[in-house]
């Protein structure tokens, strides 16, 4: 009995046409996954981070020395700063040429970090990741569990990748500080600096100005913002 005949115009679905090929640019992306953390037994690298994890709106994910740090969201201050600050930024920035984009991916070597905000010379173009050396300022909102990082190891390693300008804000207390520091001599030193209630002043990388106090929720900014109640 004969047996039947399996070819390309026979069996269009094992045809080895164009569409059918097995080759690389056919085969179908891995998806990224964080269970790589469990397996990945080599030190990691930023090139290696943006290629195998996945892109996720939940904790922050950097890659610091060979090791992946993940970090969950900060608390609603934090987050209200993180809310306000860019954009006021951004307005700010552009008039000079300048971009602001809150919590981008930066490259620096093998290192990936996630700054609260950035401030770039070209705008980001769809890019998922951005090299440090475009940045023009770096700013962190800083909260209790991240006051060391914040304040003592960051500043060293956005000084070691030149990062001309570093904004900081503290949330101690509930009562919002800002300061502008400028790198001089391999070091950050202050130039511009105010509590809530006074005006934080800076003329570069650009010109800009707010009260601390209006960056966080509170009845008293709600008031003055006609937002009390609604």
């Amino acid at each position: 009995m004969a047996q039947p005949v399996t070819d390309a115009q026979s069996d269009p679905d094992n045809a080895a046409g164009p569409d059918n090929a097995a080759g690389p640019d056919n085969a179908a992306e891995p998806e990224r996954s964080f269970d790589v953390l469990g397996r990945h037994d080599e030190p990691w690298t930023a090139d290696l981070a943006l290629q195998l994890l996945p892109e996720n709106n939940g904790p922050r994910v950097e890659v610091l020395s060979g090791s992946v740090i993940v970090t969950p969201h900060a608390g609603t201050d934090h987050q209200t700063v993180e809310r306000e600050l860019p954009y006021l930024l951004h307005r700010a920035a552009r008039r000079a040429g300048f971009w602001v984009y809150p919590e981008i991916n930066i490259v620096s070597g093998d290192d990936l970090f996630i700054p609260d905000i950035a401030v770039l010379r070209e705008p980001g173009r769809g890019r998922s990741s951005v090299g440090i050396g475009e940045v023009v300022m770096l700013g962190e909102i800083v909260s209790p569990s991240t006051r060391r990082k914040d304040v003592i190891d960051r500043p060293r390693r956005y000084a070691d990748a030149k990062v001309s300008y570093l904004l900081r804000v503290d949330l101690r207390n509930r009562v919002p500080a800002m300061a502008l520091l400028e790198l001089a001599e391999g070091d950050y030193r202050p130039v511009a600096a105010a509590s809530a209630g006074t005006m934080f002043v800076m003329r570069e990388p650009f010109e800009f100005a707010v009260d601390p106090a209006d960056l966080i929720d509170d009845e008293e900014t709600a008031e003055r913002d006609g937002t009390a109640g609604s």
